[in-house]
């Protein structure tokens, strides 16, 4: 049985009154916003603020060559390898803790949403025990802190 010319007539009048209204009123609003996207929402960090922290002996293109926790008192610089994300437009320390005592703060600005930067110490034979260096943010919140024992080689 084929549709009365009647049904066709309301069928297409149906779609012409559709095509009048998107065409006054534009499309949904949830067409217009896959199509014309919010800049402020896609500048928005998608990562929440992260530090990945480590020793090493030493760095090569801008990476850190090994990851260490026990060193011997026959290596003579250790380094602290920091990568950064989410701190952009901050200052973080690192600081340098032997016995209890600060034996040296680092300051770096970080100037990008991942921002790696490391800092090292040159250590005498004699510092031997555990090292710290904190992570700091320039407003006190230690966000980081790693720990290393300098010992000697027959220990």
């Amino acid at each position: 049985m084929s549709p009365s010319p009647r049904h066709s007539v309301d069928g297409f009048r149906c779609a012409l009154v559709l095509f009048a209204i998107l065409a006054a009123f534009g499309p949904p609003a949830s067409v217009r916003a896959q199509q014309d996207p919010d800049p402020a929402v896609e500048s928005e960090p998608t990562e929440l603020p992260s530090v990945i922290a480590q020793f090493t002996t030493g760095i090569e293109n801008r990476e850190p060559v090994d990851q260490v926790t026990f060193v011997s008192n026959d290596v003579k610089t250790i380094y602290l390898y920091s990568d950064l994300r989410g701190f952009e437009g901050q200052t973080v320390t690192h600081r340098w803790l032997h016995g209890g005592e600060t034996r040296a703060e680092i300051s770096f600005e970080v100037r990008g949403p991942r921002w790696r930067v490391w800092s090292s110490k040159d250590l005498l034979a004699d510092w031997i025990g555990d090292w710290t260096v904190e992570i700091v943010r320039d407003d006190g919140e230690v966000i980081a802190a790693e720990t290393f024992t300098y010992s000697a080689p027959d220990a």
